[in-house]
């Protein structure tokens, strides 16, 4: 297990978020959610698109394996609007026209401005999921939020 903190960020070690919604050093998962968060919050794109970590003076280019952010909860109401809260801690409202399905039916959405794409974790997308309903005619999936229809597309980012 790697011993992860201040210290890996670094040229030398590989440094990776996971679909999973875990940071990585080195392909093996840092366990420690404190130095998990310390990095979401730090983590920042550069103008090329890539993204890293920058703590203090120390930066470094991460690798991100599907989306830089995970939604790790979802809460609130149909009426008032649902929020989505982040791996970094950060919560904010759902855009529920970027919503979209993708590979192995996992959910995404746009978050921070629409800047970054976030993927719905499983717990989070089972609270989503008790929003979302199929339309008969179609199989669509949609979402009802405040009297409007979100359809929720498979397969293309809505930025």
């Amino acid at each position: 297990m790697p011993k992860a903190g201040f210290w890996a960020i670094d040229s030398v070690r590989k440094i990776s978020f996971g679909k999973d919604g875990w940071w990585y050093a080195n392909d093996e998962r840092i366990e420690n959610r404190r130095i998990n968060r310390l990095f979401s919050q730090h983590l920042r794109r550069t103008e090329d698109g890539r993204y890293q970590i920058v703590l203090g003076r120390d930066t470094a280019i991460v690798e991100i394996d599907d989306a830089p952010y995970v939604v790790t909860a979802l809460d609130g109401d149909l009426d008032q609007g649902l929020r989505v809260r982040l791996n970094d801690t950060s919560e904010e409202t759902l855009s529920p026209d970027t919503l979209y399905i993708g590979p192995d039916n996992a959910v995404y959405c746009r978050v921070k401005d629409h800047a970054h794409l976030a993927r719905f974790t499983r717990p989070a997308y089972y609270q989503l999921a008790a929003y979302i309903q199929e339309e008969p005619e179609t199989g669509e999936f949609v979402l009802r939020l405040n009297d409007a229809a979100y359809p929720i597309p498979f397969g293309q980012d809505r930025p």
